[in-house]
C-alpha cells in the first residue's frame, strides 16, 4: 500500500506543479506493483519508466517531452476505472494499461473518448478493430501464442512419444477460470487441439494466489494427460509444475508468456525443465539491437535491482512504450497528435516496423490489430531458454487465420 500512495502522490505532484511545460506530452500507465500479478507486474512497471527516459533522452515526441503519470492499481478493476478518469482530467494522450480484466472493461470507454490504449493484456479479444480501435500492444495475442505453442509440442514432442500412432495426444488445462487474463486464450487452445486431433480433459482451477496445487494435480490422474497449458502467472505456474513433478503426473508443460520468464527455472527448478512458451520478445540480456539500451536504463534508473533479478517483462514494457512512442511521433508529423491521429497516422501505418526487442515486426491495418502470425516457441533446457520453432499459423492455416480473430 505504501508503494502505490507513494507512486500517486509523486505523480499528482508532478502533473500540477507550475513548472509543468505547455508542450509537454502526457501518457499514463496503469500497473500492478502490489496486487495479484505482481509478480510479473513488478519488473514490468519498471522497464515501462524506463523506456519512457529514454524515449525523452532521444527527443521526445518531436522535440516535445513525455511526462509519465504512472499509478500502482493492486490488480483492482475499480481502482482502474478510477484511474482512467484522472488521466483523462491529466489531459493524457494515450494510456499505458496492464490486466486483462481492466482493458476490457474499459474497452468500450476508450474506444467512445478515441483514447489509445495500449495494455500489458495481450488479450486476442481486443484485436479485432471493428469492435475494440483503440486497444493496442506490440505483441502477439494470447490466443494466437497458445495455439502456435501447442503446435511447437504436436511438431517436435508428440512424434517422440511412446504412444505416438497409437492414440491421440491427451491435453488438460491448469489456470484460475475466474481471471479474464487467465482464462482470455481458452477457447482458442482448445480449438487448436480439436484441430491437430488431441483429446481434452478436464480443466482444473488454479487460483493466480496458489501456493499449492496437489488436488488439481491428483484430478487429472486419471485422465494421463501428455501435456498441461498453464494460464497464471509465474508463481503460481510454478507451483503447479513443483506439485505435477512431485506427484508424478508425466506430463509435459506449456505456458502461457505470463507464467515463463526468468523466474520460473529458480522457483519451479527441475519440474519446470522441457517447458515451453510462446515469447513476444528476447528474454533480458539477449543479443538484439537495442537490448544494450535497455540494460543500460535499468542500471541507470534502477541501480538498486540487481541485473540477475530483470526478466523479459522488461522487453514486454519497453516494446509497448516504443510502439507508442513511434506512432505519437508519426501522428504529430501529421499534425494530428491525438487519439485518432495516434491510431489512424501512427499505429495503422505501421508495416513490418522492427523495435530491435526480437519480438515479431508490428503490422497494424485498419481491419487486424494481430501484429503477426508468426511466433516464436521456447523451451527450458537445462536451465536456459533456447527456442524450439516459430510457429507461423497465419502461414500454415491460411483459410482460418481470418476466422480467428478476435478469439
Amino acid at each position: 500500500m505504501k508503494a502505490r500512495a507513494l507512486v500517486m502522490v509523486l505523480a499528482i505532484a508532478f502533473a500540477f506543479s507550475p513548472g509543468a511545460m505547455a508542450q509537454e506530452v502526457v501518457i499514463g500507465a496503469l500497473n500492478d506493483m502490489t496486487g495479484a500479478t505482481s509478480d510479473v507486474g513488478k519488473d514490468y512497471a519498471l522497464g515501462i519508466a524506463e523506456a519512457v527516459n529514454y524515449c525523452n533522452d532521444n527527443g521526445g515526441v518531436n522535440g516535445k517531452p513525455i511526462k509519465l503519470i504512472q499509478f500502482d492499481y493492486g490488480y483492482r478493476v475499480p481502482e482502474a476505472l478510477t484511474k482512467y478518469k484522472l488521466f483523462q482530467r491529466m489531459k493524457a494522450v494515450a494510456i499505458q494499461g496492464w490486466g486483462t480484466g481492466d482493458t476490457e472493461a474499459l474497452a468500450p470507454t476508450v474506444t467512445a473518448d478515441k483514447m489509445p490504449y495500449v495494455s500489458a493484456s495481450y488479450s486476442g479479444h481486443l484485436t479485432d478493430p471493428k469492435k475494440t480501435p483503440y486497444n493496442l500492444f506490440a505483441a502477439t495475442d494470447y490466443s494466437t501464442n497458445a495455439r502456435a505453442t501447442l503446435t511447437a509440442w504436436f511438431d517436435k514432442r508428440w512424434p517422440k512419444h511412446a504412444d505416438f500412432g497409437k492414440r491421440k495426444p491427451r491435453l488438460a488445462c491448469m489456470y484460475m477460470a475466474a481471471s479474464p487474463y487467465a482464462s482470455a486464450p481458452i477457447k482458442a487452445i482448445k480449438d487448436q487441439a480439436t484441430l491437430l486431433g488431441f483429446d481434452i480433459g478436464p480443466d482444473q482451477d488454479v487460483s493466480l494466489f496458489a501456493i499449492d496445487a496437489k488436488s488439481q494435480v491428483l484430478g487429472l490422474k486419471e485422465f494421463k494427460p501428455d501435456v498441461v497449458w498453464h494460464g497464471n502467472t509465474t508463481m503460481s505456474v510454478a507451483t503447479a509444475m513443483r506439485d505435477a513433478y512431485a506427484l508424478g503426473l508425466g506430463a509435459d508443460h506449456i505456458a502461457n508468456l505470463w507464467g515463463f520468464d526468468e523466474n520460473l527455472p529458480r522457483l519451479a527448478g527441475k519440474a519446470a525443465e522441457g517447458a515451453m512458451a510462446g515469447t513476444v520478445n528476447a528474454f533480458y540480456g539477449e543479443a538484439t539491437p537495442m537490448m544494450p539500451k535497455v540494460v543500460e536504463y535499468a542500471k541507470k534508473f534502477n541501480p538498486g535491482v540487481p541485473q540477475e533479478k530483470r526478466t523479459i517483462h522488461t522487453i514486454q514494457a519497453w516494446s509497448n512504450v516504443l510502439a507508442l512512442w513511434e506512432a505519437m511521433k508519426r501522428a504529430d508529423k501529421a499534425g494530428a497528435l491525438n487519439g485518432e491521429g495516434i491510431l489512424k497516422k501512427g499505429f495503422e501505418t505501421m508495416k513490418d516496423f522492427d523495435l530491435g526487442l526480437g519480438g515479431a515486426k508490428l503490422n497494424y491495418t485498419e481491419t487486424d490489430h494481430r501484429v503477426s502470425g508468426a511466433v516464436p516457441v521456447y523451451e527450458l533446457k537445462d536451465g536456459k531458454f533456447q527456442l524450439v520453432q516459430v510457429t507461423d499459423l497465419k502461414s500454415r492455416w491460411p483459410d482460418k487465420w481470418a476466422s480467428w480473430m478476435g478469439w
